[in-house]
């Protein structure tokens, strides 16, 4: 499942569920106030940045554990014999840094 497209903050929640109590109760009344709605959409777009901001990590991380594990293979391609058992050790744990982004990536 892919990153949401916004990120509450647990105050935000909360904020954002009172907030939506009352314009609801307003729309029984017929009187929805603008202010209520103004407040639910900067709630809204803070949330729609943070979010923003995550995916973008993410995909950072993930680029720079491709990159790691690239850099990996190629040193223990390179690697003197003596040097390859701690060339092969590196190449695992470049393998399991991308596969927890890759999986992280999925959730």
């Amino acid at each position: 499942m892919p990153l949401p497209e916004r990120t509450y903050t647990p105050a935000e929640r909360r904020r954002r569920a009172v907030l939506l109590a009352r314009t609801t109760r307003q729309a029984l009344a017929d009187a929805v106030s603008p202010r209520l709605d103004a407040e639910i959409d900067r709630i809204d777009a803070a949330a729609e940045e943070r979010a923003l901001r995550e995916r973008l990590a993410m995909g950072r991380e993930l680029e720079a554990a491709k990159e790691e594990l690239a850099a990996a293979r190629v040193k223990e391609r390179c690697a003197a014999r003596t040097d390859r058992p701690a060339a092969k050790q590196a190449r695992k744990t470049a393998e399991d840094r991308l596969r927890r982004a890759e999986r992280a990536a999925r959730r």
